[in-house]
């Protein structure tokens, strides 16, 4: 008997975030899946799901729901959006829930098996669990004072600005002859890559989506 398969789609707010959150999602779903769930079962590839006219955040994600059973069969719908905010309290009010009840709405071939990705702030903020990383990323031996990252990543209202200035200050320890360059879209992919999972559990907006990766495999039998 062939192993159970489990294919997931992925919709964004935009194309840097997906960079950065398609291995995440990918490495997080393996970790759950092949440490906690009974049996074995494969993860295959993340399927990123693009909508080009887009309106509503609810309407968006009852196409990307639409467009991923009907494109490419997932079984599971990540969900992105960033809080923007201290809390994920507007954005759960505003965006996901709304979109959840337009799903459950639809009587259309959809995937109703939803995870939101809510980042407190911005996807930047996860980009800075794994600061040894971050740091061998950007070339630098600077310590964390030194680069304006010594707070927890989610306690930083805009990271992607403490990003590019950690990236303009590793910078100018270099000769211009031997300067990167580097710019934060460099970094999207590379992290998302490589990024320490246990790193980043101990940003509590990552827990949130690992709970509710759990409580999808739960609803989907996979998870007891």
């Amino acid at each position: 008997m062939a192993q159970p398969q489990l294919l997931i789609g992925l919709y964004t707010e935009g194309p840097t975030d997906v960079r950065f959150l398609e291995r995440v999602v990918q490495r997080t779903f393996e970790d759950i899946c092949y440490n906690e769930c009974q049996g074995e079962l494969d993860v295959l590839d993340i399927r990123n799901i693009e909508i080009i006219d887009k309106s509503t955040f609810p309407e968006s994600v009852v196409k990307a729901s639409s467009k991923g059973v009907n494109e490419f069969g997932i079984m599971i719908l990540c969900v992105h959006t960033d809080a923007d905010d201290r809390t994920d309290i507007s954005v759960y009010e505003n965006k996901i829930n709304p979109a959840l009840k337009a799903l459950e709405n639809c009587n259309d071939d959809i995937c109703k098996n939803i995870v939101p990705i809510v980042p407190i702030q911005m996807t930047e903020s996860w980009m800075l669990a794994d600061k040894n990383l971050f740091k061998k990323e950007i070339g630098t031996n600077k310590n964390d004072n030194d680069l304006g990252i010594y707070k927890r990543p989610e306690e930083y209202a805009d990271p992607k600005e403490i990003i590019k200035s950690a990236i303009r200050i590793a910078n100018q320890e270099r000769t211009r002859r031997h300067r990167k360059d580097l710019t934060i879209s460099e970094l999207y992919l590379k992290i998302g890559q490589t990024v320490s999972i246990n790193e980043l559990k101990t940003i509590p907006s990552y827990y949130k989506f690992q709970e509710n990766i759990r409580e999808i495999l739960r609803k989907m039998n996979y998870l007891y």
